[in-house]
């Protein structure tokens, strides 16, 4: 049945009146919300202004009105997220100098977590870490001050201090009937961002504690002596990450770089303003060969070390080994201010390759393996188990053979040449009794058994 060109024609200017209406509708109800929205801004800085002025006039004492202005600052930053803050002069001039490396202080990267100031990781060979603070340590008190009511960077001032100034801080842990001191001594400081050693068999093994300006320079330097240490290419790598807290983006993009292909995804990161939506994509150069990876991640492991782990776990380059890592997704930026003071404010998320959020969960291990602390004897021992060998009054073989001779002496001769030997380093015997790590080298070697048996078919 079809419809006359008249009555058609009526139907479809009635459609256009009713859609110009709708459309002014919509108008109107957003100009209404944008100005209700507006006046309830103006109605809200209102309220400020006179709070402020009745302290100003009737606080007993007389008040700094930067101090007010910072303390609102810092309050209203407070409530979006354990991230955002207010950094006074001095404090940003200190974050600036933290970037470098070298700061005074105990060496403890920290958040709030629950309302809690919580450790995210110690840093390797401070106060801190020599004192046995541990991730997931609950600071409740700095000295005598209670951390209940203390943001970030009031956290960070007590802590900080001259070099050989004493702390005390009462940390609550999972496992402690009642909270614990633990003394400290402030110290500089000095965060070596990146060490390593040449495992046996031509497994390399790098630390990187924290990502600072150098950590890739220090990086590249790190395998190119490790291969000529080994007199040619690694076999395998051991990339530990373990209570690295992060740091700057750009070089855990740059040490992702080295492993990933071509044109690959690294990070991507998602906001609301158009500068906070970025992608950061492998670029082309000298990259390492494909040669089997381990990358060591634990509780302690925040935001860069995630990065890393994440892009080299989605891109099957490497093999996630520990416990589940922070899951600290988000982006900070560094807002200069015109006193000189900064802002520290969230305006993006993290997001791994495969469009994976980092925030509040971090990145799964393919293999979970907890630390577990062997005895310092075991890095003697050829392995765990109980030899002959190691009883009590064992006696030895006799062999009274010229051979069975020779090797006693050849033994003697050994263990003059063992003094004479280079003494091993603090990092090398740490890596001997270091569990994790040697289910790590354990691996890599068996992906090598593997492969050659392969070939041999």
């Amino acid at each position: 049945m079809s419809v006359p060109g008249s009555k058609k024609s009526k139907i479809i200017t009635g459609f256009a009146v009713i859609a110009v209406l709708l459309s002014i509708f919509i108008l109107s109800s957003q100009r209404h919300s944008s100005a209700e929205a507006k006046g309830s801004d103006y109605e809200s800085i209102e309220l400020f202004t006179d709070v402020m002025s009745i302290i100003k006039k009737s606080y007993v004492e007389e008040v700094d009105t930067k101090k007010l202005i910072y303390g609102a600052i810092n309050g209203m930053l407070s409530s979006l997220d354990p991230h955002s803050s207010f950094m006074p002069p001095d404090t940003y001039k200190e974050m600036k100098i933290d970037t470098k490396g070298a700061f005074g202080g105990l060496g403890i990267e920290i958040s709030i977590k629950d309302s809690v100031l919580t450790v995210i990781s110690p840093i390797e060979d401070t106060p801190a870490f020599k004192a046995g603070i541990k991730p997931g340590d609950m600071i409740l008190k700095i000295d005598d001050k209670f951390t209940k009511d203390l943001n970030i960077n009031d956290a960070v001032k007590r802590m900080r201090g001259v070099k050989g100034t004493k702390v005390i801080l009462t940390i609550m842990r999972e496992g402690f009937d009642k909270p614990k001191e633990f003394p400290l001594v402030r110290d500089i400081i000095q965060v070596r961002s990146v060490r390593f050693s040449l495992m046996d068999g031509g497994y390399g093994y790098v630390r990187i504690a924290q990502f600072q300006e150098k950590t890739d320079d220090d990086l590249v330097k790190a395998l190119r002596t490790m291969k000529e240490e080994f007199k040619g290419e690694l076999k395998g790598l051991v990339l530990d990450m373990r209570n690295d807290p992060g740091g700057l983006l750009d070089q855990a993009v740059r040490v992702a770089d080295h492993f990933v292909s071509e044109g690959q995804m690294i990070v991507y990161t998602e906001g609301r303003e158009k500068d906070s939506k970025s992608q950061f994509i492998a670029r082309k150069g000298n990259k390492e060969p494909n040669y089997p990876i381990v990358v060591l991640i634990n509780g302690g492991s925040a935001s860069a070390s995630e990065i890393v782990a994440g892009a080299l776990q989605d891109h099957k380059r490497a093999i996630i080994l520990g416990t589940q890592s922070f899951g600290k997704g988000s982006v900070q930026t560094i807002i200069p201010m015109s006193d000189d003071s900064g802002l520290r404010l969230t305006t993006a998320r993290y997001y791994t390759p495969k469009g994976r959020s980092i925030q509040a969960k971090g990145i799964t291990p393919d293999i979970v393996v907890e630390a577990v602390e062997l005895p310092k004897s075991t890095a003697k021992k050829d392995s765990l188990h109980l030899r002959e060998k190691d009883l009590e009054n064992h006696f030895e073989t006799e062999d009274k053979t010229a051979a069975g001779t020779a090797k006693k002496d050849e033994k003697k001769s050994d263990k003059k040449d063992d003094k004479a030997e280079k003494v091993p380093t603090k990092l090398e015997d740490n890596l001997k009794i270091d569990y994790q790590v040697l289910r790590a080298l354990d691996l890599l070697k068996g992906w090598e058994l593997i492969k050659s048996m392969g070939n041999e078919k």
